[in-house]
């Protein structure tokens, strides 16, 4: 397997509870199950460290970033102040093209989100749900004419993410977030600028105080 589907393959993993928190990364259990080198998945795991989704220390080897409610209130006004601020330069600059895309991102998204609140078992949901959630608020900034702001916020996301992802899992959230989304998306179509930064503050809000960490 090329080294780059290694690195997407691990990162999607360790976004959606692939592997539990402050678990030790073994580079010989992952060599045997790629069927690569040793030094090629220690080259993969340093990659993810720099973009904070692996711990590594001299001595202890790679490890899965612990739980930290303090981690999760400090992403989630990272991701407030970018998707904010993404958000209104691509109200700025997107045009039809990129509402175009906003509006077809929220319907699958709003799709998967109310096939998950009508079911009780939404386990086959899970996967497609984390990736629509991210094209959505990928979406949002697409259009800001910032790749710096696009890749922080990228790295952002995936911590967040990653510290979200035995909780989130349980979708106790999911009615809100339906509602939540259908604002953001009409605030921004709209083209009112303070009423969409309130609208993303407002969506990621119940994070902002770290307690969703033990739902």
């Amino acid at each position: 397997m090329p080294d780059a589907d290694i690195y997407l393959s691990l990162k999607q993993r360790l976004t959606s509870n692939g592997f539990t928190h402050g678990s030790k990364l073994r580079a010989e259990a992952l060599r045997r199950e790629f069927d690569c080198s040793a030094s090629t998945v220690r080259e993969v795991l340093f990659r993810l460290s720099t973009v904070g989704l692996v711990d590594f220390k001299e001595q202890r080897g790679f490890r899965v970033p612990e739980r930290s409610p303090e981690k999760l209130i400090e992403l989630t006004h990272m991701r407030v102040l970018l998707e904010g601020e993404g958000t209104v330069l691509s109200i700025r600059n997107g045009g039809v093209a990129w509402e175009a895309r906003l509006t077809a991102a929220h319907h699958q998204l709003s799709h998967i989100e109310k096939r998950i609140h009508g079911t009780d078992d939404p386990t086959d949901l899970v996967e497609i749900w984390f990736s629509s959630e991210r094209e959505f608020h990928q979406t949002l900034i697409s259009a800001c004419g910032s790749e710096t702001l696009k890749q922080m916020h990228g790295r952002i996301y995936a911590q967040f993410r990653q510290q979200l992802m035995v909780s989130d899992r349980r979708f106790n959230f999911i009615s809100e977030n339906i509602q939540h989304h259908a604002e953001i998306l009409d605030a921004a179509l709209s083209g009112d600028e303070s009423l969409t930064r309130k609208k993303i503050h407002d969506h990621l809000a119940r994070h902002l105080t770290g307690t969703t960490l033990g739902e």
